[in-house]
């Protein structure tokens, strides 16, 4: 069969597996995406490719869909970028940030300190950028799976959803600034090192300059074209400074003018794209991931991982929310939350293994780890925060004038709210 047929065949069966998986997912109440990556999974050589050998994805196939998500990732990155809104601080900033600093900070340190000991077995590149990475991969939070949590329960504006959502906002841009000092550490060497230089110079442009002008697009009748002639040119810029084209894409994202029409039409233009894309991807990162190859000394490893992951962030997230005056009900409700990875995890695991920061055994373990502390969001989450609880505070919600949701598949801003402080004083258990 000629190559671009192949193609075209294996995009059918990647879209149907990640739809079928993906309806799977919501069936018993878990977010989506977690199906799509475990469609990737299951067409890799965990079981078709174990059956089928590469008579289905040869390699042949692989380059085409490489571009393909990466194309993808970089739309995905600029919404992810677009989405992040100064706003989800506004009157409650100290809560966040103490949150954010302790779902953080913890397996931040925990992950570093274990990497320090995977180094000599697992370390592809060089220590001091393995550790790092090590450390980024345990301590972020997946920011757009969370907002479609808040959005699926109803509670993106209560008042502890909120907190939730801005401190993964935080959080995500932490992860997102840390992946590219260890990319930049692993690319240090060889005479082009010199161009990482750039990168401070690049983000003052990108926020001087570039804003500026992309606030006169908001009113153009046809925008997109020009935005994407950007936002490619921004990835490309942050690929030759040797940092990642997703780092170039979440800046350019970042950078958008915060009109929410205007990103409303945005997110019609791409989403279908996006979606199209996002399960090329999932099933290319799953093309290298080989559960059936893990041993036993490995499954003790990856024991570890999910230990210091899991109280890493639900440990740190309760009590830096716990320090910030949040009663108990609502820290664990927040620790649940920012606990998800998701595709934040998959993205950041993608560019790791991308850039020959962890070998292909330990990229399948921290890939468990990322589905099974996505998987516990939902059940943590009903535990710690009753449907019965969740009403009265939409009805406290409601009468505080929040307003709605303009669409289900996003998380929006409240236009106005309380502040941090009537929710710890009020709160009850």
């Amino acid at each position: 069969m000629p190559p671009i047929d192949l193609l075209f065949l294996d995009i059918v069966i990647i879209l149907a597996a990640a739809r079928l998986l993906g309806a799977a997912a919501v069936f018993v109440k878990q977010p989506r995406v977690i199906g799509e990556i475990a469609a990737g999974i299951v067409l890799g050589p965990t079981l078709l490719g174990h059956l089928a050998g590469d008579a289905v994805f040869p390699t042949s196939v692989i380059p085409p869909l490489k571009t393909l998500a990466a194309v993808g990732l970089v739309l995905f990155m600029f919404v992810v970028g677009m989405e992040l809104d100064h706003r989800l601080i506004q009157g409650k900033g100290r809560v966040v940030t103490g949150v954010a600093a302790g779902a953080t900070l913890l397996p931040l340190a925990l992950g570093c300190s274990f990497a320090l000991w995977l180094a000599p077995r697992y370390a592809e590149g060089g220590t001091l950028p393995f550790v790092l990475f090590f450390g980024v991969s345990v301590s972020a939070t997946a920011f757009p799976v969370l907002a479609r949590i808040l959005t699926d329960r109803g509670m993106q504006h209560t008042l502890i959803g909120g907190i939730a959502l801005a401190a993964a906002a935080v959080i995500d841009v932490v992860a997102y600034a840390l992946l590219a000092v260890a990319v930049a550490l692993a690319s240090a060497s060889g005479h082009e090192s010199w161009r990482l230089l750039l990168a401070p110079v690049y983000v003052l442009v990108m926020f001087r300059l570039v804003r500026p002008l992309l606030r006169r697009l908001a009113d153009a009748a046809e925008p997109l074209p020009y935005l994407l002639i950007g936002l490619f040119a921004s990835a490309w810029a942050a690929e030759w400074m040797q940092i990642h084209y997703i780092f170039g894409a979440f800046v350019f994202g970042a950078v958008m003018p915060r009109s929410e029409a205007f990103l409303e039409r945005l997110r019609e233009r791409l989403e279908p794209a996006i979606h199209l894309m996002l399960p090329v991807f999932f099933a290319v990162t799953g093309l290298t991931v080989d559960l059936t190859g893990l041993r036993l000394s490995q499954l003790g490893v990856l024991g570890v991982i999910l230990a210091i992951s899991i109280f890493g962030k639900v440990g740190g997230g309760y009590a830096a929310a716990r320090l910030s005056g949040i009663p108990p009900r609502g820290s664990a409700v927040v620790a649940s939350l920012v606990n998800a990875r998701g595709l934040t995890e998959i993205v950041i695991l993608s560019v790791g293994l991308e850039q020959g920061l962890l070998d292909v055994k330990l990229y399948a373990m921290l890939l468990v780890m990322a589905l099974i502390t996505t998987a516990m969001t939902g059940p943590l989450l009903s535990w710690s925060y009753p449907a019965d609880r969740l009403r009265e505070d939409l009805d406290a919600a409601g009468r505080a004038g929040v307003r709605t949701p303009r669409s289900p598949n996003k998380a929006t801003v409240p236009d106005s709210g309380p502040s941090d402080e009537p929710f710890l004083e009020t709160e009850h258990e």
